[in-house]
């Protein structure tokens, strides 16, 4: 079965640039203004509603993680639900950040929460550490051609090397394993772009294998953290990408925020934040260029 949804996130790579909005809101990153007859709840959906607005045309997705609105309680998962809905009227491609990953009975009742009804994403992340058997509930979804999902593979966190960088017996790490089976498994539910609808989390602080794991997994879409604010370079998201595609680039708080670090231009939060998602595809197009 083709996927049509990893084509049109390719696509979106293509037109729009690389770079992935991550809206992780916090209560805290919104100006101060737009609470002014909003209750708090309110006026994060309103932020989210204006960097979507300014940012759509020059990004190429857009992930929601849902721990910052569950956090909040009931009223922060109205707020993810209104996110979402609005992510959907703007035909923006969502990826729900969500990292489940369970035995497939209760996998099943995941993947109905957010491929269907008020919760309803293109693309979830998961964690496949407890067997591939907790990623099979979500393949029915993806040959239907219109979702897909991330799983972790080799995060950009320092506890990766806990568990995702350990050795075998036979010299491989366990990431290499973990992505060589998605390989497998996605085998049947690859785009005209050449590309699985199963992805990878791959963070972009491992430079020293950064093309290794580009070569070696040829057929899966990155999704990458770690730029910015983890210490991840331009030049090292390059490795990771394949002609300027192949992969898209996650950044939140540095989008989110960027109107704090420009004085006097609070209420100019959502054009800051397109400037700095523009500055951000810019510095990646760029370094893709000089890689070759």
């Amino acid at each position: 079965m083709k996927s049509t949804i990893i084509d049109k996130l390719f696509n979106r790579v293509e037109e729009r640039g690389v770079v992935c909005v991550g809206l992780d809101t916090a209560i805290s990153y919104i100006p101060k203004h737009l609470f002014e007859g909003r209750s708090e709840i309110e006026a994060l959906v309103e932020f989210n509603k204006q960097i979507i607005d300014a940012t759509i045309d020059v990004s190429a997705c857009f992930k929601v993680q849902i721990a910052y609105y569950e956090a909040l309680g009931l009223n922060g998962i109205i707020a993810y639900k209104e996110t979402l809905e609005y992510l959907r009227k703007k035909d923006a491609i969502i990826i729900a950040d969500i990292k489940r990953g369970d035995i497939a009975a209760t996998a099943s009742q995941y993947a109905k929460a957010h491929f269907e009804g008020d919760f309803e994403a293109d693309f979830i992340t998961l964690s496949p550490y407890m067997g591939m058997d907790s990623i099979e509930p979500y393949i029915p979804y993806m040959e239907k051609g219109t979702k897909g999902v991330f799983s972790l593979v080799r995060t950009s966190n320092k506890g990766a090397e806990d568990i995702e960088e350990l050795e075998i017996v036979d010299g491989r790490k366990v990431y290499t394993i973990v992505g060589d089976k998605l390989i497998k498994m996605g085998q049947n539910i690859i785009g005209d772009c050449g590309y699985s609808a199963i992805g990878g989390v791959i963070g972009c602080t491992h430079v020293e294998e950064g093309k290794e794991i580009r070569n070696r997994f040829n057929k899966m879409f990155f999704l990458i953290p770690g730029y910015g604010a983890q210490g991840g370079r331009a030049e090292d998201v390059a490795l990771y990408l394949n002609n300027g595609n192949g992969g898209v680039v996650n950044s939140s708080r540095a989008i989110l925020l960027a109107y704090k670090r420009q004085e006097g231009r609070e209420k100019d939060f959502a054009n800051c934040s397109r400037e700095e998602t523009i500055r951000m595809r810019d510095e990646i197009r760029e370094a893709v260029r000089r890689n070759g």
